[in-house]
């Protein structure tokens, strides 16, 4: 697995950043995602310094990342639970 150098830009500022080759463009992806959620937040309060920036984006995407995952334990228990309604069901209708 090659690595290399890959450019990104977040809040007007290039980070040259080692990826291996195959994870570029997801970091990439990751970049203008974080740089999106910064000028957001600088956008909405103009006082912030870059690295309150950064901290809050980190927050809200971290938030973000446990909504998901809670959401997708709650839709994973779920579907255990109607697979063992189902299979309730099918034994019942067999007798």
């Amino acid at each position: 697995m090659s690595i290399e150098t890959v450019e990104i830009t977040i809040l007007d500022k290039v980070y040259r950043i080692q990826s291996p080759a195959n994870e570029q463009e997801t970091l990439k992806k990751a970049a203008v995602y974080l740089d999106e959620k910064m000028r957001e937040i600088r956008n909405a309060s103009r006082s912030l310094e870059s690295d309150r920036v950064a901290v809050l984006a980190a927050l809200n995407i971290c938030h973000e990342l446990f909504e998901r995952n809670q959401q997708a334990d709650t839709a994973q228990k779920i579907g255990q639970a109607l697979q063992i309604l189902t299979t309730k069901i099918d034994k019942a209708l067999a007798n």
